[in-house]
Order: structure tokens, then C-alpha cells, then sequence
């Protein structure tokens, strides 16, 4: 594998007025994972991007974590360095913002 670990996050876009997770400021979780990861130099085996719809709409602004599976829901900006520490550095997956199925 490329990447150790791989974060989608969800910018998806609806017409109408329904919830989504790009209006839901999707792309600046996108620009904050970037940002964090790169100043703490985990670039290189951890990437962070933008994907389309993730099929938890409801839940939204949502991501998930490769290669483990782990989806996250209601993710604030506030969340993201919590994020990084817990799960990405330490393997240890935040339960407050995981979504079970």
C-alpha cells in the first residue's frame, strides 16, 4: 500500500436545500486534514482528501478512514486535530464521533 492510512472526507453537493456534507464545510475538513498532516510531516503515509458522497448524509459532515473502515459523523473542524492524534497517529479510533452500523 501507498498510503498507511487514507481519510475521505465527504464534499459532496445537493440541490434543493438537503443536508450534504460539502455545505456542511466538507472542503475545509478537507484543507485542515492537508494542513495538519503536512505541518506534522505524516504526508507521506497519510493522505488526506476529498471524495464524493459517502452514503451517510444524515450524519454529515462525515468521513472515513482506510484501511480500517472507520466512518466519522458531525465532525467539527474543533474535531480534526483529535482526529489525527487518536486514530491516525495512534490507532486508537475517536468513539464519540465513530458511527456504528
Amino acid at each position: 500500500m501507498k498510503y498507511k492510512k487514507h481519510v475521505f472526507i465527504c464534499t459532496n453537493q445537493k440541490e434543493g436545500g438537503k443536508k450534504c456534507c460539502g455545505a456542511e464545510h466538507g472542503m475545509a475538513l478537507v484543507d485542515a486534514f492537508k494542513t495538519s498532516l503536512k505541518e506534522k510531516n505524516l504526508h507521506v503515509d497519510i493522505r488526506a482528501q476529498k471524495t464524493g458522497c459517502l452514503d451517510v448524509c444524515a450524519f454529515g459532515p462525515a468521513l472515513v478512514v482506510y484501511p480500517e473502515g472507520v466512518f466519522y459523523g458531525k465532525v467539527e473542524l474543533a474535531d480534526v486535530e483529535e482526529i489525527i492524534e487518536s486514530h491516525l497517529i495512534n490507532d486508537v479510533p475517536v468513539e464519540r464521533l465513530k458511527l456504528n452500523f
